[in-house]
């Protein structure tokens, strides 16, 4: 059985998941908060649903990348 196919769908849906989480996080994120703008010197921690979405983002790419790899062994 050829799995493929069924590996590149998981990868298409899991890199759609990871872009929805990535765009999730930077809501709200400013460009000049990026670069050390008008942030206020104040130290934020993650907590709750912004927690959970670091996480989930992390995994996601996790998986992503051992999907690549899966890809690339089984193609090649």
């Amino acid at each position: 059985m050829n799995f493929l196919p069924l590996l590149q769908l998981a990868q298409i849906v899991v890199a759609i998941l990871l872009m929805i989480a990535i765009l999730m996080q930077s809501k709200g994120a400013g460009l000049g908060g990026t670069f050390g703008g008008t942030g206020g010197g104040v130290y934020l921690t993650k907590r709750g649903l912004e927690k959970k979405l670091f996480t989930a983002t992390i995994v996601l790419a996790v998986i992503f990348i051992l999907l690549s790899l899966g890809a690339l062994y089984l193609g090649a």
